[in-house]
Parts: C-alpha cells; sequence; structure tokens
C-alpha cells in the first residue's frame, strides 16, 4: 500500500494542469482531491479515479481495473485505475478528472 514520493509528485503535477488539487495520507495511500471534493487515490503508485455509470465505459474500454484495497480476491470500489496514456495527455487528463469530480460530487449529494 506504499505511495512512493517520486510517484506522488508526478501525480500532483500531472493534475495541476487541470487545476488545484490536494493530497492526503489516508489508510497507507493518499486520497486526491479537487477543492473540497475527494475524487481520486492512489495505492501501490497507481493513480485511481472514481467512477460511475457516466465514465465507467472509458474504463471498460481500456479494460482498467478497480481498485480493490485488500488484494484481488476483495470487494472492489468504485475506484479505477487511470490509463497512463491518459494521465501523460493533458487534454484526456482533464477529460477524465473532470468526469471523476462529478461522478464524486454526485455521490456526495446523493449521501446527504
Amino acid at each position: 500500500m506504499a505511495v512512493s514520493n517520486s510517484y506522488l509528485e508526478y501525480v500532483l503535477d500531472r493534475l495541476g494542469t487541470v487545476g488545484a488539487v490536494t493530497a492526503r495520507k489516508m489508510f497507507g495511500g493518499v486520497g486526491i482531491y479537487f477543492d473540497i471534493t475527494f475524487f481520486a487515490l492512489i495505492d501501490n503508485d497507481t493513480l485511481y479515479f472514481k467512477v460511475d455509470k457516466t465514465n465507467r465505459p472509458d474504463y471498460d474500454a481500456e479494460r482498467m481495473e478497480p481498485f480493490r484495497p485488500f488484494g484481488e480476491d476483495s470487494y472492489s470500489m468504485k475506484y479505477y485505475s487511470v490509463p497512463e496514456r491518459v494521465v501523460e495527455d493533458n487534454q484526456l487528463l482533464r477529460e477524465w478528472t473532470l468526469k471523476a469530480v462529478a461522478a464524486a460530487r454526485k455521490k456526495a449529494r446523493k449521501s446527504k
């Protein structure tokens, strides 16, 4: 569950092209926030974005895997790994990030 400092810096630098993001350590990983919205996490030097029915097809098309907090045999969460090609492409990263933020905000509104 470790996150290397170099990977965290890389992700924050890349997401900084989209807007102001912050990171908070949590449960051995790192939570990523856009304003106050928790929309992404990093675990084992892998970036995961929040998904819902609106953006899940993007991840399915890329054959990306869900985050499983306790290994392959555990339950999955509604966060999916982000393809490296997306992280490296400013336009794609912006699109995927904004979709993940929207999914997280929708979930937060439903929870209230």
